[in-house]
């Protein structure tokens, strides 16, 4: 290693990021975007329209760039005048989740006492503002539990409230007992878990036997706060018989699986059971609760696959949901339906609409649903007309549609909504289909502006089986020499590197420190149809892996400027199994491989992971012990005799999607076979990394990596 070397080596994170491409900065003297700047951006989160559409209220989050600590705010714009800028609501740090009643009054979630001896947890809290959008008066802590509220939501009338959070099973008050945890028996600190006891561990938490997410409703005082003597929980009493099981669902289920009938006399929610069957079970339906306390109505009890995302029509009469038809498949084609709440009729109302909504709502006026979906690349905004299904893709955005979120159909047609690209973060913005939209917010544009900018190019190519297949280049702009190539690949594998914004997996943050970063939707992706989605089942390591050669040649043919024959490749999740599966079926393609979170033997992880029902699904609906050999065609531990490509493994010890025994295992094999390799292992992590040093850490130790093969910045 000569000593320039060793001074490259030593120099941080922003330094080596200046000097990735000279020739970049010869002729954009703007910086490129660093790791630095990816953690300390604004996101953006929650958000709420005023009854009379003239105001929304959105949840910023902020990044001390030294502390790295995280703070959310909430903060009021004017959507009648968007060239004034957004005021920041004089409300404690960590305001979140706003909504508002019909009379205008803003709610939200922030710590609070439920008594003086208690500590603060999350409670609602609520305060009125004025015609211009300014607090009046003193924010009113709305609920005093003992327990945290996780979330809430306000019924039509502003007369009740539904709030939910982690509960005992038996209690009958909201946080008026112990949490229930029927797994410590003691006299040690051992959890036992006893036969039929569903979920053991679950993302990134160990369970705890008794206690679930639980939904109660309460009637609000006429000073807007919780009545606490009529609460009523949602899921009935305990007992035999009775619902148990996590409501919202876990661990991602939220107020989309929350919905209050028009008329505010009832209240639809999301839940599986949790029983033995759990680990397995996609079975999520929608129940019916009458507010009473009694015991709810199971809605969707003949469809034993996923019901979500339920939705009341403004004049009460129908009960719009998205639902799945294949029991054990999570990546299913999701179908819109209908529930005639007046003659008791449900039917398919998308059937032919080959995409699965990602949301889901009415206008003001019912006169359509409002959904979001993937479509090649893209998450645009669909129109659904209730009468006759028919499907009508929105353009909110021109010529580059990208990632729609945050949908809300105001009065006068027009939409709020959130969107970001591959190299832009979430803004809000407001418009009508087919018009231009205002943007509402700078979160981000401004400051990312001033850094060196990147180009995204869209291709398509024939891959396995001569379908077409999409991918993306990634490259920074105005760079005119070769550009090392790194390929991305996405996990799920039911996903798509599409056209959006990540905190995480950021192509626009790689392509800054001089590479080519491409993208592939092999077979498996989102966003082409269902045929497209199912094709991977059974097939991990062909069709794709064909996708991923055929796409590499065709991104170098299309751009001569990457360089093809000095690339890596990195992938997490599913992407790391690919990668796993790349070092012994592609050994001599790549220069360099990061492997995060993948699967290393088929084997071991049928047994270790949590959610059964997507391993076994995608091995044929069929456990390890009653079809071995479906497991062990694509299993990349039969091919570990052919590993010769330098590896960097990721691994996260509170990862129980794919445990870090897995990473450990390739690291294993790769130090046995006296393949470069090194390992980075996160105490403190999930399947995701998401704390800000930690995500530094990440990137600085994959950028040094990348730079140690593909750019000769040895290493000692």
């Amino acid at each position: 290693m000569t000593s320039l070397s060793r001074a490259i080596a030593s120099l941080p994170l922003t330094a080596l990021a200046l000097l990735a491409a000279p020739a970049l900065h010869a002729q954009a003297p703007a910086s490129p975007m660093t790791a630095q700047d990816l953690v300390t951006l604004d996101r953006l989160g929650g958000t709420a329209v005023s009854p009379d559409g003239s105001w929304v209220v959105f949840a910023r989050t902020v990044t001390d760039p030294q502390s790295y600590k995280r703070t959310t705010s909430l903060w009021i714009k004017s959507v009648a005048k968007p060239a004034q800028p957004p005021v920041r609501l004089p409300l404690p740090d960590g305001a979140s989740e706003p909504a508002f009643d019909r009379n205008g009054r803003l709610y939200y979630l922030a710590e609070g006492k439920p008594d003086a001896a208690s500590d603060a947890v999350g409670q609602v809290w609520s305060v009125a503002l004025d015609a211009a959008g300014v607090v009046s008066g003193t924010p009113v802590q709305v609920s005093a539990f003992k327990a945290e509220v996780s979330g809430f939501k306000l019924s039509p009338d502003g007369r009740r409230i539904a709030v939910w959070g982690d509960l005992a099973r038996d209690c009958a008050t909201f946080g008026g007992c112990a949490e229930g945890n029927a797994a410590l028996t003691g006299p040690g600190s051992g959890r036992l878990y006893r036969d039929g006891a569903g979920f053991v561990r679950h993302w990134d938490q160990w369970e705890t036997p008794g206690n679930y997410s639980r939904i109660f409703t309460f009637a609000l005082t006429t000073q807007g706060a919780v009545d606490p003597a009529t609460g009523k929980p949602a899921d009935g009493p305990a007992g035999a018989g009775a619902l148990v099981g996590d409501a919202p669902t876990k661990p991602f289920g939220d107020g989309a699986e929350v919905a209050w009938s028009a008329d505010s006399s009832a209240l639809v929610f999301a839940a599986r059971r949790a029983d033995r069957d759990e680990p397995r079970s996609t079975n999520v339906d929608l129940w019916w609760s009458a507010l009473d306390g009694s015991a709810p109505t199971n809605l969707t009890e003949l469809n034993k696959a996923t019901d979500t995302m339920p939705a009341f029509s403004p004049d009460g009469r129908w009960l719009a949901w998205a639902a799945m038809t294949r029991p054990g498949y999570e990546s299913d084609k999701l179908d819109v339906w209908l529930l005639d709440l007046t003659t008791k009729e449900w039917r398919p109302l998308t059937g032919d609409w080959d995409r699965s909504p990602t949301s889901l709502q009415w206008t003001p006026d019912g006169k359509a649903l409002i959904a979001t979906a993937e479509d090649v690349l893209d998450t645009p905004a669909f129109r659904i007309d209730p009468a006759s299904g028919k499907v009508t893709r929105l353009s909110l955005a021109g010529t580059r549609e990208g990632n729609i979120g945050h949908v809300t159909p105001l009065k006068d047609g027009r939409l709020l909504f959130a969107r970001d690209t591959i190299d832009t973060p979430a803004e809000l913005y407001i418009g009508k289909a087919g018009k231009t939209p205002v943007r509402l917010t700078d979160l981000n544009t401004t400051r990312l502006a001033a850094k060196g900018q990147v180009s995204t190019r869209r291709f398509n190519f024939k891959g396995a089986n001569g379908d077409t297949v999409w991918g993306q280049i990634v490259k920074p702009a105005g760079f005119t020499g070769k550009l090392p190539e790194v390929l991305l690949v996405h996990g799920g594998p039911q996903g798509s590197f599409n056209d959006s914004w990540s905190f995480r997996w950021n192509p626009r943050t790689i392509a800054s420190q001089g590479y080519a970063a491409v993208t592939i939707d092999f077979h498996g992706s989102t966003g082409y149809g269902q045929a497209f989605v199912d094709a991977i089942n059974q097939d991990w390591g062909g069709k794709p892996l064909e996708d991923l050669q055929k796409g590499l040649a065709a991104a170098e043919a299309l751009d001569t400027q990457i360089d093809g024959a000095n690339a890596c490749a990195m992938g997490a999740s599913y992407g790391g199994y690919m990668m796993n599966w790349i070092e012994g079926a592609w050994p001599d393609r790549f220069k360099c491989i990061v492997q995060h979170d993948g699967v290393f033997d088929a084997r071991a992880m049928a047994y270790e992971t949590e959610e059964l029902w997507f391993d076994e699904w995608e091995h044929g609906g069929k456990t390890y012990f009653e079809a071995p050999e479906a497991y062990e065609k694509w299993n990349p531990v039969n091919l570990v005799t052919k590993w010769q490509t330098p590896m960097l493994v990721i691994t996260s010890e509170k990862d129980f999607r794919i445990p870090y025994t897995q990473g450990l295992a390739a690291f294993t094999a790769l130090q046995t076979r006296k393949v470069p390799s090194e390992l980075l292992v996160f105490p403190d992590e999930n399947h995701w990394v998401l704390k800000p040093k930690n995500s530094l850490q990440w990137h600085r130790t994959v950028f040094s990596w990348l730079g140690r093969w593909l750019r000769g910045d040895g290493r000692d």
